[in-house]
């Protein structure tokens, strides 16, 4: 079996590091988790790579990250002495040997004379991303794992742009890092002496206060924010992440002074140990927040991934208890916010855009045309909002005026070209502070929305599939939805079927069939006749399959329960499958 060359290749390799021996050795006697550390090497997808920490080829450890940096320097290489000069950018997270992680992709990028620039502490991803476009530099690599649990971290890398490499170059990278026939083998640099050349440079202040000073220039009632911030109370949290500074120090310059961060919660903390996940997506995330925004009589709670380019939002509810917003809840919120006021200050440019994913509410849509805008959808995945907002850039078509999708993440300035929970935890905080001097919350807020466009609910489930035996389930469960299409669910028939591994939209009466102008991805959407629609993605990183599910109606009763019945329906018919 090829694994067991993997685990020889390792085993007997004496000069292996000596913690990753360890670990080999309490596992050896255990045939199948050895099978699953070396039945293949951690897959580098268009993203870059995230796994579990640990020995083996499908791990996340010094060498497997030593085999992924090396294939970013060969392809560095190819694009000439240029592309080494102005080099690469280094961030890290508060994971489990992120900063050893680090230290190690600038060493083998080192051993190639390649630039590098590494944070001399924690920084959030946003950062990362726009340090890429400060520096001018044609890389960026932040080790992180965002929101996954402790046992995890990742390796993500950013074009010269700032944006995560899109699909075409990220092919290109990922068929140099497979051609690395021995990671163990892989050279790296010294520290000391890529220091003495200069090769290697540390970062930090200059490049937070740069950024700090752009993330003031979202704001559209900044005035507002220096008249009355102190007048509005916040709690928030960076879960143990790398976004307590950040995030504090944008809310003090901006004007907000009644701000309490979690003191449970402030410091980093590889183990998240104050809670189940670090997911802002998840209510229990939350329930420090809002013991404390109960204490202070909070505004609005908002909480930060451990990387820092996801958002949650906390308000108080129709009945005062303090409701975790949904991504696409707080996109809606934000957007209407953002698009009302720039529209009283004649700020809409004729030729504005916004851009959200396949899986994201349609609501945005319907708030963003009333304003004028154009809208565009993307595949799921940041990378292809940064990749438009780069076309927009380089041929003048569009105005980028805001980007999200409904996993929590949003941009609203593009210095940055990643979803930036900084941006979002400010404009957050503004919005709260309008609301409040208009006497209304955040939820009624949302609430005018629903009435001014529509009840739009939608809703999120996931199974988690772990190993081989996991991916071919995962597998086998795209193959038979497409071979066996629903033709209703909670009966009302399916109109629309959109395939996006065939790039083909089919309308079941009739016939006719579309092409679809996104590039290929392994996602598939139902769009009922009423205009509900449900869609299964497997994670690009992470061992799960991803259902979405959405419906519009005319009150919110009605929507609460067709989409309750579309979930069980769909969830029910998948699960025949597993």
């Amino acid at each position: 079996m090829e694994w067991r060359k993997h685990w020889e290749r390792w085993k007997t390799n004496i000069w292996i590091d000596q913690q990753l021996k360890k670990q080999l050795e309490q596992i050896s006697a255990d045939e199948k988790q050895l099978e699953d550390c070396f039945y293949k090497y951690l897959e580098f997808g268009t993203g870059g790579m995230r796994g579990e920490i640990g020995p083996g080829t499908n791990r996340m450890n010094k060498f497997t990250i030593r085999r992924a940096a090396e294939g970013l320097a060969r392809y560095i290489e190819d694009h000439g002495e240029q592309a080494k000069s102005r080099g690469v950018v280094i961030a890290f997270d508060s994971r489990y040997h992120s900063k050893e992680f680090a230290l190690e992709t600038a060493l083998t990028l080192g051993a190639h004379k390649i630039q590098t620039y590494i944070f001399q502490e924690l920084r959030p991803t946003p950062e990362l991303s726009y340090a890429v476009r400060k520096l001018k530099a044609f890389a960026g690599v932040v080790i992180t794992a965002s929101h996954n649990p402790p046992e995890y971290n990742g390796f993500k890398i950013y074009g010269d742009d700032g944006g995560q490499f899109p699909p075409k170059p990220a092919k290109a990278i990922i068929e140099k890092v497979e051609q690395v026939e021995d990671e163990l083998l892989v050279e790296a640099a010294e520290e000391n002496e890529m220091k003495a050349s200069r090769l290697l440079q540390v970062v930090g202040e200059e490049i937070d206060e740069a950024y700090n000073d752009e993330l003031q220039t979202i704001s559209v009632n900044p005035e507002l924010i220096q008249e009355k911030g102190d007048q509005v109370s916040i709690v928030f949290t960076p879960l143990h992440g790398t976004a307590n500074i950040p995030v504090t120090r944008v809310l003090e310059t901006s004007g907000f002074t009644n701000v309490h961060v979690v003191k449970e919660q402030a410091l980093p903390d590889p183990e998240f140990s104050t809670i189940k996940s670090p997911n802002p997506e998840e209510k229990a995330a939350f329930e420090l927040a809002i013991k404390e925004g109960i204490k202070q009589d909070a505004d609005v709670l908002i909480a930060t991934d451990p990387d820092a380019d996801r958002v949650g939002v906390a308000v108080k509810g129709a009945d005062t208890h303090y409701q975790l917003l949904t991504g696409n809840q707080t996109g809606a919120l934000l957007l209407e916010y953002l698009l009302s006021e720039r529209k009283k200050q004649g700020f809409i440019p004729d030729n504005g855009v916004m851009l959200k994913t396949i899986v994201t509410s349609d609501i945005g849509r319907v708030i963003a045309e009333n304003y004028g805008l154009k809208v565009m959808d993307t595949l799921t995945g940041f990378k292809f909002i940064g990749e438009k907002i780069k076309q927009f850039e380089e041929d003048g078509t569009y105005d980028f005026q805001f980007g999200y999708e409904e996993s929590y993440g949003y941009l609203i300035g593009d210095f940055v070209r990643d979803k930036d929970a900084v941006q979002a935890a400010l404009l957050a905080a503004e919005m709260t502070l309008w609301f409040k001097e208009q006497g209304k919350t955040l939820y009624d807020g949302l609430m005018d929305i629903y009435e001014k466009y529509g009840y739009f609910l939608e809703d999120l489930d996931s199974l988690t599939l772990k190993g081989k035996e996991g991916a071919e389930k995962i597998d086998g469960l795209l193959k038979d939805f497409r071979l066996n299409p629903p033709a209703s669910i909670s009966g009302k028939s399916i109109k629309i079927i959109e395939d996006y591994q065939t790039s083909e939209r089919s309308f079941i009466k009739g016939g006719k069939k579309e092409k679809i102008e996104l590039p290929v991805s392994n996602v598939l959407k139902y769009i009922r006749e009423d205009g509900a629609w449900f869609c299964i993605r497997p994670s690009g990183t992470e061992p799960k399959v991803k259902f979405y599910f959405g419906v519009t109606e005319k009150n919110m009763e009605n929507a609460e329960e067709q989409l309750l019945q579309l979930k069980m329906d769909v969830m029910a018919k998948v699960n025949q499958y597993i």
